[in-house]
């Protein structure tokens, strides 16, 4: 067994990945945290603050931000990874040779796998094999709120429950919880559909469509949530919870999500590398709609809200033509 000098190690210094570390490190435990870029890393380590993405969120001393991967993978028992979908395979393979046997991983990214559409853990298993315990965090939450210490909830699901145990305790704080899923399929599946959803809500608030409309997309959102996750093999009764319905609704109603402000700027005529610009940080949603949709087509499930986000953002469909196309589908009951 290794001797190591932290309590957690985390993969990213976005804004998420930085407010994980500085609410685990607010416990004065002792947290590294890997930056890519070396002069972002000294400068943050130097001025400690995450300006580009948590401005204002003085560090705690038991924070240390570094450009080594080695340095950082090697610190902890505990590796939390917390980078877009797209890069989650090529850091899992950067950070594989310096893994010890008895280290364990998780991570809070969200998605699916952009290239083949595999849940992360299929992954991370065929990438570190199936002996690492392993875990996937999910669930409502905005980096700056955790950051602040806001009280905050997510789930937790994974291939050993003694890690998620352990996992959960070293995280918790008097402000954040986490909560334990036995259903490590709908968890992943929920982080990656919200995200779509909630585009098609900014779109609609963009265009003007109201609280009516919105609160339509959100409900119906659920149901195709629900409907992919149950087609996949994930229990239905998972996306009621933290990591499926908490997260669409927190996704879709409030500006801190990247996502609904890019549906939103759609509606107001931007298009879509106008939005992502004006956004200037990862839009998971834009990603995951196009392997949602080939997912959708592949398992002949009907998502027509997905289905019309996507042919918003890659056919070149209007956003009034996606909603009149919803709106004159066949009647159905609920």
């Amino acid at each position: 067994m290794s001797e190591y000098s932290c309590s957690l190690s985390v993969i990213g210094a976005g804004s998420y990945g930085t407010s994980l570390a500085q609410s685990t490190a607010s416990k004065g435990l002792p947290v590294m945290l890997w930056c890519r870029n070396p002069v972002n890393a000294q400068k943050m380590q130097q001025d400690r603050v995450n300006e580009k993405y948590l401005p204002g969120i003085k560090f705690k001393d038991t924070l240390t931000v570094s450009s080594s991967l080695e340095e950082v993978v090697r610190a902890s028992k505990n590796v939390l990874v917390v980078v877009p979908s797209h890069t989650f395979a090529d850091v899992l393979t950067a950070i594989k040779p310096f893994l010890q046997p008895d280290q364990r991983i998780a991570w809070a990214t969200k998605g699916l796998d952009k290239s083949s559409g595999r849940l992360l853990s299929d992954v991370a298993k065929e990438i570190l094999g199936s002996s690492t315990p392993m875990a996937a965090l999910s669930g409502p939450t905005f980096a700056i709120e955790l950051a602040k210490g806001l009280p905050t909830a997510i789930a937790m699901a994974g291939t050993d429950e003694q890690f998620i145990k352990e996992f959960s305790q070293l995280m918790h704080t008097k402000t954040f919880r986490i909560y334990g899923s036995d259903d490590l399929l709908g968890l992943q599946l929920g982080g990656a559909i919200k995200n779509v959803i909630a585009i098609g809500s900014g779109l609609s608030d963009g265009l003007g469509y109201g609280a009516n409309a919105r609160t339509a997309l959100i409900t119906r959102g659920l149901v195709e949530m629900t409907r992919f996750g149950v087609a996949f093999g994930a229990t239905p009764k998972s996306f009621m919870g933290l990591s499926g319905l908490g997260d669409l609704i927190l996704t879709c109603t409030d500006n801190q999500s990247r996502n609904r402000r890019f549906g939103f700027y759609l509606g107001q005529g931007l298009s879509c590398q106008e939005a992502l610009d004006k956004i200037g940080q990862v839009v998971e949603g834009y990603t995951m709609s196009a392997v949602v949709k080939g997912l959708c087509d592949k398992l002949s499930v009907q998502m027509p809200i997905c289905t019309e986000v996507y042919n918003v953002l890659y056919k070149g469909k209007s956003g009034r033509e996606a909603a009149m196309s919803l709106l004159s589908r066949e009647q159905k009951s609920e």
